[in-house]
């Protein structure tokens, strides 16, 4: 089993002729993922890797069972882009577009909650599920064993790049990896860890979750607070990175749209404060993953 991906998914691409969405469709197809059609105003009618090209999402969905959409179109067409998949009956919807206005993410997060839509991203560089060879994004490039090996550990990632990281400490620690999800890097974003770790409770192939954190947010602390009140049972080790952006000047740029640090908010160390508190094993240093696994497994 897998969170958020199985064998059933039936995938369209929406901006297919894109530089990135090209490579994209490549690499997911090379790894046995099925992507049935693909979306580009005006290359209706073209192939991308030898999936069919539509006008619009409507004609795709005539031609073929769609029940996920992968998005590549520039940030101000995301908006659209969601919408038209929400219109046409898509209940799960990956954004890997990044610099999306963030009034449009307000926007359609709210009507995808309204219409029960789940929504990962914007800004995720992807989901993958090793056991069942299914992947959205660019996660993993075109060796993803290189990283994810299937097992039963469950990733969620801040980072896009620390997603691939993670999995090779699981990897290293001689583990294997159910689901691993980028969640994206924004301060808006459609599915939060808590709203992940609600599903990896549920999923009998994984016996224990590991997160990457940032400064930024108050996911931690709502992840912390979930884990105290029973909503997630199972082994949960965290590394909360950039404790040292706490002695950094006001007004210091971070790398992430999300990592800010406000009037105390989102500081690491009160992230790690609350996931201590709450019993979630919290890895000192980075490589530390691979002794608390050794230990809980």
């Amino acid at each position: 089993m897998a969170i958020l991906l199985d064998r059933n998914c039936k995938i369209v691409v929406q901006g297919i002729t894109g530089r990135e969405a090209s490579m994209v469709t490549k690499h997911t197809l090379d790894y046995g993922t099925p992507i049935v059609a693909g979306v580009t105003p005006g290359k209706g009618g073209q192939e991308v890797h030898g999936v069919p090209v539509y006008d619009t999402l409507r004609q795709a969905c005539r031609e073929h069972e769609i029940n996920t959409a992968m998005v590549y179109v520039p940030p101000a067409f995301v908006l659209s882009a969601v919408m038209e998949a929400i219109d046409n009956g898509i209940k799960f919807i990956f954004i890997a577009t990044e610099n999306v206005p963030q009034h449009d993410v307000i926007k359609f997060l709210h009507i995808a909650r309204e219409e029960g839509v789940r929504i990962v991203g914007p800004n995720s560089v992807g989901i993958i599920s090793p056991g069942e060879r299914m992947k959205l994004g660019a996660i993993g490039g075109d060796n993803p064993e290189r990283c994810f090996v299937p097992g039963h550990v469950g990733v969620i990632s801040r980072s896009g790049g620390m997603t691939a990281e993670t999995a090779w400490m699981v990897k290293r620690a001689g583990y294997g990896v159910s689901t691993c999800v980028s969640i994206g890097g924004d301060a808006l974003i459609g599915s939060p860890p808590k709203d992940l770790l609600a599903l990896f409770e549920q999923d009998t192939d994984t016996q224990a979750v590991v997160t990457f954190s940032e400064p930024g947010t108050n996911f931690e602390e709502e992840m912390a607070d979930f884990v105290r009140e029973g909503g997630f049972t199972k082994p949960l080790i965290s590394f909360v990175a950039g404790k040292f952006t706490e002695t950094l000047p006001e007004g210091t740029v971070f790398g992430h749209a999300g990592a800010m640090i406000a009037g105390g908010m989102g500081k690491p160390s009160h992230k790690i404060e609350k996931l201590r508190d709450a019993g979630v094993h919290v890895a000192d240093k980075f490589d530390d993953i691979i002794t608390l696994l050794r230990q809980i497994l």
